[in-house]
């Protein structure tokens, strides 16, 4: 009998799990780190605090968990993007991609991970798990990219574009966080296709 009633608690406490780290993120997004307390996101995740600390201990615990989470998401949204990727050739596949990659840099989990960082910044608790995530990160988006691109890295110069396409995807991430940056995002975008096209093929 113990095993019939256990599925549908462990369901029940990874959907509360799941919901504190969304709601986690949605509060860095919005309220940056001093605002987004375990009370604020027991609140908004529709769970008492108790619950909350029964899954994260402390504050610190549930936010290293919600930019791991964060990372997983970042990490889902441009695989999504690799299947109609793989059915387009020529520079019209590769305008796809850097918009896919910019796209994953403008979008509320970079916003929400932006603040994690700024929190790293200054709360040593979280800066060696927030640092190698982002490594890791920042690793797979680079293989992915690789991939979705198509691109040689051993030719030279391939490698340090793929790189310089990330760097310049994370300022435009940057620059969205003050002002609606659309129209010239576009404008980036085409003109970085066309860089990155020329360099893949040489």
């Amino acid at each position: 009998m113990g095993t019939v009633t256990k599925g549908p608690q462990q369901d029940r406490s990874r959907a509360t799990r799941l919901r504190l780290l969304e709601a986690a993120i949605a509060c860095l997004a919005e309220h940056g780190w001093s605002g987004s307390t375990v009370s604020v996101v027991a609140t908004r995740a529709g769970v008492s605090r108790g619950a909350a600390q029964h899954h994260f201990p402390t504050r610190e615990d549930l936010f290293t968990a919600a930019v791991e989470y964060v990372a997983e998401q970042r990490s889902a949204a441009l695989r999504s993007a690799l299947d109609p990727v793989r059915h387009v050739a020529g520079p019209a596949r590769t305008y796809l991609v850097v918009r896919e990659l910019v796209g994953l840099y403008t979008g509320p989990l970079f916003r929400a991970a932006l603040h994690l960082w700024v929190a790293a910044a200054d709360e040593e608790r979280l800066r060696a798990g927030v640092t190698d995530l982002e490594a890791r990160v920042g690793r797979e988006t680079h293989r992915m990219a690789v991939e979705l691109l198509g691109a040689d890295e051993k030719r030279p110069g391939v490698r340090e574009t793929v790189q310089g396409l990330l760097d310049m995807a994370r300022g435009l991430g940057l620059a969205n966080l003050l002002t609606d940056d659309t129209a010239r995002r576009e404008r980036v975008v085409d003109h970085w296709a066309g860089l990155l096209d020329d360099v893949l093929r040489g």
